[in-house]
Formats: C-alpha cells, sequence, structure tokens
C-alpha cells in the first residue's frame, strides 16, 4: 500500500514554480503603489461623497467649507439617526494629506480631491489630483 502524501521531488517542483510565478508577479505589483494609491483615492472620494450624502440626508444640509470633512468624523450633535461614530473613519488620502472640501463646489454640489503623490495642487501622472468631479474618466 502506497502512503498518501508528497514526495520530495512533488514539492520541489510546487516551490520552483512559486518561486517563477513571484519572480515576474512581484515585481509588477510592487513597482506601482502609487497607482494602488491613486485607485485608493478615487475608492475614498466616492466613499466621502456617499457620507456627504448621507449627512444631508440627516440633517437638511452639506457642512460648509469652514466644517470641512471633519464634522463627518466626529459627532456633530442634535442630529437625529446619526451614528455616533461618525460617517467616516479618516479623511486623510492615501498620501497622508487632508482631501480638500469645498462646498459649494464649482463642479457639483460639493468639490472633493486629493492633491496626488505630490500634494500640490495640479500636477501630471501620478502627481495628478484626483478630483470628485473626474472619477468617470
Amino acid at each position: 500500500m502506497r502512503n498518501k502524501g508528497f514526495t520530495l521531488l512533488e514539492l520541489m517542483i510546487v516551490v520552483v514554480i512559486l518561486g517563477l510565478l513571484s519572480t515576474f508577479i512581484v515585481p509588477k505589483i510592487l513597482h506601482h503603489p502609487d497607482k494602488v494609491k491613486r485607485q485608493k483615492a478615487a475608492i475614498e472620494i466616492n466613499n466621502i461623497m456617499n457620507a456627504v450624502n448621507m449627512f444631508y440626508t440627516h440633517t437638511g444640509r452639506y457642512p460648509t467649507t469652514a466644517e470641512g470633512l471633519q464634522i463627518l468624523v466626529n459627532d456633530p450633535g442634535n442630529i437625529d439617526n446619526y451614528d455616533p461614530e461618525g460617517y467616516l473613519d479618516k479623511i486623510t488620502d492615501p498620501w497622508g494629506n487632508p482631501y480638500v472640501y469645498i462646498y459649494p463646489g464649482t463642479n457639483g454640489k460639493v468639490d472633493i480631491e486629493s492633491y496626488g503623490k505630490d500634494g500640490e495642487d495640479g500636477g501630471e501622472g501620478l502627481d495628478a489630483d484626483i478630483e470628485s468631479w473626474n472619477l468617470d474618466k
């Protein structure tokens, strides 16, 4: 009767295959962390827009530019059906910079943007801004 299990040769073949795969796949992922951060920022901006709309539903108004997005993290008080945990956990982009919030917006009801990798308005490539009004592009 044959033992059930793997032979040393079978295990070595699996290790070699995993090594080859990691040689080709891991560098592709590791060399694009800023692309991933840009995608994450776009998703977070969309989530912030949803939180702003939920705030509007509960209060009948949008947060002012002066209040900013911080009101979505802290309990603003006397709002019916408000989750005391807040609408959002954080309001910083993947590079650690605060999202820019403007109400009333010039491109929509509200404008939300991340200044990208460089943290400055404008820019190109990985430094380009990620804007709520251009998420579909």
